[in-house]
């Protein structure tokens, strides 16, 4: 007699949830093997900007895409060339060559790093260096290109660590000269030694390691000798996109107490600290530098620093900097003809105007100690900026003389223009610059007829004809009628 049995609902519950517990949780989702399930990439190929040989590049990244809903198994992830490559990929955080059975879960992913590192081929003109990263998965074979471009250099790192707290450093040979055949990169310091010159010739290309400094030593001299159309460049030595016009890349060209007759002409300085610091003069009547034809952007401080110089300067554009354009301090004698002072920093809030002028320092018992400012002269001189009120500071010591003046120029400013400091000066009307988010200070609309349109002093060409005739972009200056246009650049319709 067979009696039916009623189970309770407690211990049939507990049967449901031990069959729930202990067999599906045992299944593992089935590797998927099918040779239509591919692989997704975020990107078919990693391109790496120029790469100076010996130098590692930036670590760029790609993901790997599962996006099947069970589990994938890659065979292999390879270089294509193997131990030969370039380049070096990190798998998930696994460094090699070469990796077996990779898996990916359903509906996931994986990171691939890359790098890549230039032999050396002691050319002048660039390589491409270029590879794979090889995927094979269920007899499917997919790949990510890697390409870069390679460029021998010369390399200026410190052999001089001195015991005194001076920074390791280098020297250049005594009257060297570099040629545009391959760039120049510089580490730490580099220094023009006394009763040295080092010339750079047209076309030649600097890049600057951080807190890199070319340093021109007391009775030492530089002289940058570029050309319209093959001007000399100074940057940072990081040559992605991303840092073509990024500030603070690298430290400055420090011209130190007593070096002299230093001459800058046709060059474009850009992305460091302070683009040029011009120390005390020594005993030279010439000017301590001298430069013409040059654009100094993007310094995270300021472009031209002088500290009681003497500096005379034409057809240069000084801009975008977080603090001052252009700082005359601690007195001086700097003359300047037809060159734009323009501060339109988006980097931050910049609470500097664009140009200083001042005649004293404080010694480190805040004591002032007055320096002559004996001149600081400018003639068809643009002066402006994105601050609401002054774009000048007048920062004077009543002990000491502070002979400045402005003489057809164009100012943004809340002084009074009527004292004999000011000759003929445009007050706060807009220059209509072509396009300061690119650092394009060229006039390029007719409304800037007020402002800067014809209303230059030819008499200051006249009086410089070589050096004034033609404008920053190799533009003739219009004659006496009309006069010359305001600042560096003469308004193209």
């Amino acid at each position: 007699m067979i009696t039916n049995i009623r189970m309770k609902p407690s211990i049939c519950l507990l049967s449901i949830v031990c069959c729930l517990f202990f067999i599906p949780s045992c299944k593992k989702d089935k590797l998927i093997t099918d040779s239509s399930a591919k692989l997704d990439f975020s990107t078919n190929s990693i391109l790496y900007d120029t790469v100076f040989t010996t130098v590692g590049s930036v670590t760029k990244t790609f993901i790997v895409y599962n996006r099947n809903s069970q589990p994938i198994k890659i065979s292999s992830i390879r270089l294509a060339r193997g131990t030969a490559s370039n380049f070096r990929i990190n798998v998930d955080g696994s460094k090699g060559v070469s990796f077996s059975d990779v898996e990916i879960e359903g509906k996931d992913s994986i990171f691939v790093f890359a790098e890549v590192t230039v032999d050396p081929n002691n050319a002048s003109s660039p390589l491409i260096i270029r590879d794979s990263v090889v995927f094979e998965t269920n007899g499917n074979v997919q790949d990510v290109d890697l390409e870069a471009w390679g460029q021998d250099a010369y390399f200026h790192t410190p052999d001089i660590f001195p015991a005194d707290g001076f920074p390791g450093y280098s020297v250049v040979p005594c009257n060297a000269t570099w040629t545009n055949d391959k760039p120049h990169v510089i580490y730490a310091y580099l220094v023009v030694d006394s009763a040295c010159t080092l010339t750079i010739n047209a076309g030649a290309r600097i890049y600057m390691h951080p807190n890199a400094v070319l340093y021109i030593n007391k009775d030492a001299t530089l002289k940058i000798v570029g050309v319209q159309g093959n001007m000399v460049t100074f940057q940072g030595d990081r040559l992605e996109s991303k840092y073509s016009e990024a500030a603070g890349q690298w430290g400055t060209i420090w011209l130190s107490p007593q070096s002299k007759n230093n001459v800058i002409d046709w060059a474009v300085i850009k992305n460091g600290f302070i683009g040029i610091k011009v120390d005390t003069v020594g005993t030279s009547a010439n000017p301590t530098l001298t430069i013409s034809n040059t654009i100094i952007k993007n310094m995270s401080v300021a472009a031209l620093h002088a500290q009681g110089s003497y500096v005379k300067g034409w057809n240069c554009v000084f801009a975008n900097c977080g603090q001052y354009a252009v700082a005359l301090t601690i007195g001086g004698k700097c003359n300047f003809y037809h060159c734009t002072f323009a501060n339109y920093w988006s980097g931050g809030t910049r609470q500097f105007p664009t140009l200083l002028l001042n005649n004293y320092y404080k010694d480190i018992n805040e004591n002032v100690i007055p320096r002559n400012l004996d001149s600081a002269f400018f003639y068809n001189c643009i002066v402006y900026g994105s601050l609401d009120s002054n774009e000048i500071k007048l920062d004077e010591s009543a002990s000491a003389t502070f002979n400045y003046k402005f003489h057809n120029c164009l100012l943004k400013t809340t002084f009074n223009t009527s004292s004999s400091q000011y000759e003929n000066v445009i007050v706060n009307l807009n220059p209509y610059f072509h396009d300061v988010g690119n650092n394009d200070y060229r006039i390029k609309n007719p409304l800037a007829l007020p402002a800067v349109i014809d209303k230059g002093d030819i008499a200051i060409v006249n009086l410089f004809p070589n050096e004034l005739t033609y404008d920053l972009s190799g533009h003739l200056r219009i004659g006496a009628n009309p006069p010359p246009d305001i600042g560096a650049y003469e308004y193209e319709p």
